[in-house]
């Protein structure tokens, strides 16, 4: 999470409600375009800050960890309930040719 993350959710919030504060009656399409689009922001600020806090590989983990080159690749996939993690993969590929090795 990145303080610039931070300070973009805070001001789209605090310009959202400055200007929903100020409205009267029928508020003008203008305004309240005007709040739309700040919750937007807000709404991105909040996405980009979880979306750093969960990771890229979203193992607990390992959360910054590599992602495994083969995640996603067509023909050669990961056996299933396999994640993103390079780290958490690999240690199942050594587990599984550990087991071949001793039950031979």
């Amino acid at each position: 999470m990145s303080y610039a993350e931070v300070r973009e959710l805070q001001n789209a919030l605090s310009t959202a409600n400055d200007i929903a504060f100020n409205l009267d009656g029928q508020p003008p399409a203008d305004q309240l375009a005007e709040v739309a689009d700040a919750l937007r922001r807000a709404l991105g600020a909040v996405r980009a800050i979880q979306s750093a806090q969960s990771g890229t590989t979203g193992c607990r983990e390992h959360p910054m960890g590599a992602v495994d080159p083969l995640y996603g690749d067509k023909d050669d996939p990961l056996p299933p309930g396999w994640g993103k993690c390079l780290l958490c993969n690999d240690r199942r590929r050594r587990a599984m040719t550990d087991r071949r090795r001793y039950h031979r």
